[in-house]
């Protein structure tokens, strides 16, 4: 099965009936049983081809397909029209369109309601309604009368969307391009930051184990007794009391020694500590300015490439900023129910991926 974006150029039909050149971007396997890992190795992808200077700038328009049949979305179709939508700026509304397949030819109100009902993001006809072409494309029928109204079906489709394209204006896919930066931005930064967080916490036990301990004997101790006369207790080390001669000059010289290296260590730990916080500060910063900078400009900043992300940079940040908080709570809230469906078929398929 084909695992890449897919670029299909149609052309030398210019002085033929067809008079223009078509470029069909196909994304194969997204949001099918590879999981979430292929999905986000797509984006890049499309992210690669739209900002290359020998790749696709403008876009006419972006189909979601659908059958006819269709009475409600699944959990799987919000996730890939979630995950589509979120992939494109604000300006290319007005060129997505539903493809419905499948169709006798009657207006195709279930499959319209359900999308009406999902809340997909899409261009609307004069009534407000999603806009739509029908096909009925069966391929495997023998030549009946049966087949001659699926070949009227498609052709009269066919023939309706092709004047949209003709009416509809090319949208520059640049804001699409930074939408895709933003998002890839943002991954990077919520990536980069947990790691560090991670890094942190095993150091600092490290640390914490390394400063009291040191050459099997405990340094908190004026006999500098061995490791296996305490007991630890959550990485924290506790004294067994015993009768102890008394301590001489020599030793007492050791130990005031030791006590002086041990505060120069806690307190290079206190700085590196200090910087180490400094620069999960700034991570913290960066993630949310991509949020700022993609609600301003994406088509969908409501959406899961969001939401997966939100509780995370609300706890991290409830400490420094409540007004930012604030801010990125009033996005969580606005998430509706299609894209939190769509965010469980993302975990569960990444569960079992």
């Amino acid at each position: 099965m084909p695992s890449d974006v897919i670029v299909y150029e149609i052309f030398g039909f210019e002085d033929k009936t067809l008079p223009y050149s078509l470029n069909i971007i196909d994304t194969p396997g997204y949001g099918d049983i590879r999981g979430t890992e292929h999905d986000d190795a797509i984006s890049h992808r499309l992210f690669d081809l739209f900002r290359s200077q020998y790749g696709v700038h403008e876009m006419n328009v972006v189909g979601l397909v659908l059958k006819a049949s269709e009475n409600r979305l699944s959990d799987r179709q919000r996730y890939i029209f979630d995950s589509v939508a979120s992939l494109f700026g604000k300006d290319m509304e007005k060129n997505i369109v539903i493809l419905i397949t499948n169709s006798d030819g009657r207006i195709p109100g279930n499959v319209l309601q359900a999308v009406e009902a999902a809340n997909i993001k899409c261009a609307k006809d004069e009534k407000y309604h999603p806009v739509h072409f029908l096909f009925q494309n069966c391929q495997n029928i023998q030549r009946t009368k049966e087949a001659k109204v699926a070949w009227e079906i498609t052709k009269s489709g066919m023939s309706e969307f092709a004047d949209f394209l003709e009416k509809t204006e090319m949208q520059n896919l640049k804001q699409t391009a930074d939408v895709l930066k933003g998002w890839i931005g943002l991954t990077a930064c919520i990536q980069n930051l947990q790691d560090r967080i991670q890094k942190d916490l095993k150091d600092a036990k490290q640390e914490m184990k390394s400063s009291v301990m040191r050459d099997g004997s405990c340094t908190e101790c004026t006999r500098k007794c061995p490791a296996s006369d305490h007991v630890k207790e959550k990485w924290r080390y506790v004294r067994k009391t015993r009768k102890v001669p008394k301590i001489n000059e020599a030793m007492k010289q050791k130990y005031e020694k030791g006590k002086a290296a041990h505060e120069r260590l806690l307190k290079d730990l206190k700085e590196q500590q200090k910087d180490l916080q400094k620069d999960r500060d700034q991570c913290l910063e960066e993630s949310f300015q991509h949020v700022l900078k993609l609600e301003e400009i994406a088509l969908n900043v409501d959406s899961l490439s969001t939401l997966v992300h939100l509780d995370f940079l609300i706890e991290k940040m409830e400490e420094k900023d409540k007004e930012k908080v604030q801010k990125l709570e009033e996005i969580k809230s606005r998430v509706d129910e299609g894209t939190r469906a769509g965010l469980r078929y993302k975990l569960t398929a990444a569960k079992n991926s």
